[in-house]
């Protein structure tokens, strides 16, 4: 299965996107989206809209992980980031593509063991998860631990499932 990560945010997005095969994770690709603050806002959503647009169709995941958002304290910029989100998540499931959910705390859990790891830390796990990927930007190794955290959920679901479920 092909699974992309996204790290939404309105000036820069994150993806990434991972292959996997049973147990074992494979690095296909990650970049981030990156938009010009100087369009207006209407303009700034339809940008980042077209650009995870052609990632999927360029990619074509199984399934999208999306970060959940963080609630800072500016109000204004919160409303903001939720817009780019509610992109980040309408774009995939428009196109077909179960998305899924998953907060910051459990990203880090899931890849580090502690929910308040560092991001050189998650950094460093996506690296040891994923050989060979060299990644350059931060929201990309953001997006490649959203898509590694998603992974590793649905396998624990797939065995409880074939398990005959939770007793």
């Amino acid at each position: 299965m092909i699974f992309i990560g996204l790290d939404p945010g309105l000036r820069i997005t994150g993806w990434g996107v991972i292959r996997v095969e049973g147990n074992r994770l494979s690095h296909i690709a990650d970049g981030a989206v990156s938009v010009p603050a100087s369009l207006d806002l209407a303009e700034r959503l339809a940008t980042l809209h077209r650009a995870l647009a052609e990632l999927l169709r360029e990619f074509g995941p199984d399934e999208a992980a999306v970060e959940e958002t963080f609630v800072n304290r500016n109000p204004a910029s919160t409303l903001k980031l939720g817009q780019a989100r509610g992109v980040v998540m309408s774009v995939p499931a428009l196109a077909g593509v179960p998305v899924f959910e998953y907060a910051a705390n459990r990203i880090k859990q899931s890849l580090v063991g502690s929910g308040h790891a560092g991001k050189n830390q998650v950094e460093v796990m996506v690296k040891t998860l994923l050989p060979g990927a060299v990644v350059e930007k931060a929201d990309a190794a953001d997006a490649l631990a959203v898509a590694i955290c998603h992974a590793h959920h649905r396998q624990s679901a797939r065995r409880i499932a074939a398990a005959g479920g939770a007793r």
